[in-house]
């Protein structure tokens, strides 16, 4: 039997990202939505890796108990100093911002799996070379959310220049429906043992294609109206608490100033055509970059 495993998605517990002066969720998608994302999409096996946080992927293993054919891994995205690293197999959390050594010697001590996500990135904080003087059990050949031509292209390279010193992982890096499903590692077996002993052995098979631009617009979209939302509910006094909510954990700590801003910026965004340019603003810049790493291989 081969499994199908989506190894790298995020919920709303990934907290919030910052550019420049903008600030917004990094999902709004809770992790049973991932979880029942992720089998419509035709998986068996999903690891959810939040950004520094493991609370979300307990509660979809929880919620996905109910299913005979599906395995939730416990995974973090963990960022250390030295660039981000994912972990499969956890009991708890890793902090952020430790060295790489030191974070490496904590997943160990779980006896849990290290993979490099988008190790060659020029955007988002990788290993890059790092990754030729750490233990690592993988790296991703595919990562869902790189549609530059470099990042995944240098991965690939890189894998064929040293075969069988890590597993080639593919992983959609979704933080959202609409990016889910494009691309995934395939694995023997089932179920976390058997996508254990794959990653070990190195027998791990990445499939499919980053996602398509379009859907990184969507996302886009999808988390600034469900900011504007939480937003709303607040100013109308009628949001409540919810322990261990990061974003409406945010959205009630702001002031009323704060949101009323957020929502006048958030109506700008989203009024089209403003994602669409700021999606090829973001697709030229990025192909620019990558065309000139590509002529330095």
């Amino acid at each position: 039997m081969l499994s199908k495993a989506d190894t790298h998605v995020h919920t709303y517990y990934s907290g919030y990202t910052k550019y420049g002066i903008l600030k917004f969720p990094e999902s709004v998608e809770t992790p049973e939505m991932q979880v029942e994302n992720s089998r419509r999409c035709g998986m068996n096996t999903l690891c959810v890796t939040d950004h520094d946080a493991v609370r979300g992927a307990f509660i979809a293993k929880e919620y996905a108990k109910k299913y005979d054919d599906f395995t939730v891994i416990i995974g973090e995205e963990i960022t250390t100093a030295d660039g981000e690293v994912l972990a499969y197999g956890l009991n708890e959390l890793i902090p952020p911002m430790l060295s790489i050594e030191e974070t490496m010697d904590r997943i160990r001590s779980q006896d849990a799996l290290a993979v490099a996500p988008h190790p060659f990135s020029f955007y988002v904080p990788c290993l890059k070379d790092r990754i030729f003087d750490l233990d690592l059990d993988g790296i991703e050949a595919i990562n869902g959310g790189h549609v530059d031509p470099y990042t995944n292209h240098h991965a690939q390279k890189v894998l064929s220049e040293n075969p069988g010193r890590w597993a080639p992982m593919s992983g959609s890096d979704a933080h959202s429906r609409y990016t889910m499903g494009y691309n995934w590692t395939e694995y023997e077996g089932s179920g976390e043992e058997d996508f254990r002993k794959a990653l070990k052995n190195k027998t791990t098979k990445p499939c499919g294609v980053p996602a398509p631009v379009f859907t990184q617009v969507q996302w886009s979209v999808q988390v600034t109206i469900g900011a504007q939302k939480l937003m709303i509910q607040s100013l109308r006094r009628k949001l409540e608490p919810v322990p261990e909510n990061p974003l409406i954990d945010k959205v009630l700590r702001i002031s009323d100033l704060k949101r009323v801003a957020g929502l006048i910026g958030g109506a700008m965004y989203v009024m089209p055509p403003m994602p669409f340019m700021g999606a090829i603003a973001a697709t030229t810049w990025l192909k620019r970059q990558a065309n000139d790493l590509l002529k330095k291989e």
